[in-house]
């Protein structure tokens, strides 16, 4: 795990939620020498905590005075719970696991860092940025909200980079993270109820990652949309604008991963903290031609029957779910090839920029809470059927879709009304079309 530096020893903190970011930061604090006091309402995972050596207790009911800090799992609505207003009482600084590696960067091996946000595309331009360092001979370790949370790693050695997607949640709990590359690949409105309904505060909150950098670092933001290009025109220290138009089509042809408009944004991004960070052209066009594109982001899953399974999980708003809709066409004689299973917790009303490519929608199947609202909004414009579930989904688009159709889940909704993420959505689905597969319901 990363060693937290000889501040922490003998410190106390509360932490709030046991989940995977929380049961790292515990194990982290307690390597490190601190006294740890950890609370979640799920049994299960208090006896994680406690087993790491974390004292439990209902931190509602203790007093925090005293505390070096609070540390927040990313997944907790801190705007809205309770602890949050007690712990500013007592004076107990607010913070996450980002923070926690932000102040454990002095004693670790001399390193760079690059932080991406932005409502879409953060996790394919993260893991992206990853592979081209890697491809350029330099160690690379991914990490905030993608993949291991970063205090479960091990350190890089001297001169790696350590590549971290950053929510604004996890910039709300960050406050000295000095990004010696910074990304801002675009925003759209998204997690408004942890912005009491306000655009601009979600914006503000990804602003603040260009506020805590230094004179001497980079601003990389694509000034695709209009809050991206007010963000770009404060931003005082060295800056690349980039655009999805940067990047030529016909060079993208040649990456097979990074296809579409959405692509040709993370790409120019991509590309700018390359070049940053002083990676050549040669390692660069390798890097984006072997890049093997992410789990549960328009991933090919299985043919079968002629039938393309793929899980787009990731998609969790409809700006996100647009893209995928937009990569498959009608076929050659029209008829549109899309058998779309879509829904879970919805965070609009509607299907926002989705509504542009009903066209390509042979069928939609409705799940998760969304499902009347969007049996509403679709109407009578697209033959639907409420399924409610993932299984009942698959298996009536396998009834009904044809040799050179898609079976496409992106759900345009959040998960958490099913399932615990949209990573075990996605898995879900992988595993319910293996099954197909394997017991044979579905032959070539």
């Amino acid at each position: 795990m990363l060693p937290l530096g000889a501040t922490v020893a003998g410190a106390r903190y509360a932490v709030l939620g046991l989940a995977r970011t929380g049961l790292a930061t515990v194990a982290a604090l307690i390597a490190a020498g601190a006294d740890v006091v950890a609370w979640d309402d799920k049994a299960e995972a208090r006896d994680q905590g406690a087993a790491l050596g974390a004292d439990i207790a209902d931190l509602m009911n203790i007093d925090l005075a005293g505390f070096t800090g609070l540390l927040v799992s990313p997944g907790v609505p801190i705007n809205v719970h309770p602890l949050a207003r007690r712990a500013r009482q007592s004076k107990v600084p607010i913070l996450g696991d980002i923070e926690l590696f932000a102040l454990a960067r002095p004693s670790l091996p001399p390193h760079k860092v690059v932080g991406i946000t932005g409502t879409n595309g953060k996790s394919t331009t993260t893991s992206l940025i990853a592979h081209l360092v890697e491809a350029g001979g330099m160690q690379a370790r991914l990490g905030g909200n993608i993949g291991l949370p970063i205090l479960a790693q091990a350190p890089l050695p001297a001169g790696g980079v350590y590549v971290l997607e950053l929510s604004s949640y996890q910039i709300d709990l960050t406050h000295s993270l000095a990004c010696d590359v910074a990304v801002l690949t675009n925003i759209t409105p998204d997690h408004l109820d942890r912005y009491d309904g306000d655009f601009l505060a979600y914006a503000a909150s990804k602003q603040r990652l260009f506020g805590m950098q230094h004179a001497d670092q980079i601003a990389v933001i694509a000034t695709d949309d209009d809050r991206c290009r007010a963000i770009a025109s404060h931003v005082t220290h060295r800056l690349l604008r980039v655009s999805a138009k940067d990047v030529v089509p016909a060079e993208q042809a040649a990456w097979p991963a990074l296809q579409g408009p959405h692509n040709a944004q993370n790409v120019a991004c991509a590309l700018a903290v390359a070049r940053a960070l002083g990676i050549d052209d040669a390692h660069i066009a390798k890097g984006l031609a072997t890049y093997p594109g992410l789990s549960h982001r328009m991933e090919r899953i299985a043919e079968i029957g002629g039938v393309l399974y793929v899980n787009d999980s990731k998609a969790t708003n409809a700006e996100a779910a647009a893209p995928a809709l937009a990569a498959y066409p009608p076929a050659v004689d029209g008829r549109p090839r899309i058998h779309w299973i879509v829904g879970g917790l919805a965070k609009v009303e509607g299907v926002g920029e989705c509504d542009a490519w009903l066209g390509h929608v042979a069928r939609a199947y409705l799940i998760g809470d969304a499902a009347p609202m969007l049996a509403r909004v679709l109407g009578d414009r697209v033959p639907h059927a409420v399924s409610g579930t993932l299984d009942t989904a698959v298996a009536a688009a396998r009834v009904h879709a044809q040799a050179g159709d898609v079976v496409l889940l992106s759900p345009a909704a959040a998960s958490f009304d099913q399932f615990r993420d949209f990573e075990a959505r996605g898995d879900a689905f992988r595993a319910i079309v293996t099954g197909l597969w394997e017991q044979g319901q579905v032959h070539e």
